[in-house]
């Protein structure tokens, strides 16, 4: 019997990074696939694990803001929706085309993982809240607390109780779907992660963006910063970079 060729993981292209960062850095989609590539044959984002030993499906990439078809949910392995610097309450057409075939994915069972926009459009799409944070602009690294029901989440019950993860954002989920678990959050934003049915999560912050792109971005922001507030100090988020390897590995053949 010939063997079928593997179901790929489809990551859906919201945006671009800044001009001054994608000439020499590459762009979000880039920036995801490595962390998604990198996780092969690692259980806990630091160590390698001989159960799964095995190669992430393979990727591919579909911007989401072109006429482009959305592929049927038993075609993919999982879904990557990157970050954007579009604003999710502003509604545009291609962003609300992808409301209806998200829910179906998380009807289906597909693995998704929508970062920053995308765990916002995600909400959206699942019956949430999203709008501008009334503590405005979050950016830098910042702390990140698992709430209990995190402990048992397929996604993040191998990181500890509290790591640090890359931020940049001016909206967020200002309600949960219904029946979404909240699985992480610090002082500033609640919702920083969530899960909604068994396979699909939300993360507001970044495990793709590398201590790089974090000074990239603070730099491109810090004239917009309010007086007297201190563009932030940054460094490396090796726990938050680490869920971008263990979603490919929940993507893998052990789940079909």
């Amino acid at each position: 019997m010939p063997t079928s060729a593997p179901r790929p993981i489809l990551i859906i292209k919201t945006g671009d990074t800044l001009d001054t960062l994608r000439p020499n850095m590459g762009d979000f989609e880039h920036w995801i696939e490595t962390g998604l590539t990198a996780g092969a044959g690692k259980g806990s984002g630091d160590k390698a694990d001989p159960a799964n030993t095995h190669q992430p499906p393979p990727i591919q990439v579909l911007d989401a803001r072109h006429a482009n078809p959305l592929p049927g949910p038993e075609t993919l392995a999982g879904v990557v929706i990157t970050g954007s610097h579009a604003m999710v309450s502003d509604r545009e057409a291609w962003s609300e085309a992808l409301v209806p075939w998200l829910a179906r994915l998380v009807a289906q069972g597909t693995p998704v993982l929508g970062i920053c926009y995308g765990h916002q459009l995600l909400a959206h799409a699942l019956g949430g809240e999203v709008g501008y944070h009334p503590g405005g602009l979050e950016l830098g690294t910042v702390p990140i607390t698992l709430t209990p029901e995190a402990q048992a989440d397929p996604l993040f019950a191998h990181l500890p109780s509290q790591w640090n993860a890359q931020v940049v954002h001016a909206q967020s989920v200002r309600a949960l779907p219904p029946g979404a678990v909240r699985l992480a959050g610090n002082a500033h934003e609640p919702h920083q992660a969530y899960r909604i049915g068994a396979n699909a999560w939300g993360v507001q912050f970044h495990p793709e963006f590398s201590l790089a792109a974090m000074q990239g971005y603070v730099q491109h922001l810090a004239a917009t910063l309010p007086a007297g507030r201190t563009p932030p100090m940054v460094q490396e988020t090796p726990q938050a970079c680490s869920l971008l390897g263990r979603f490919a590995q929940l993507c893998g053949p052990a789940r079909h």
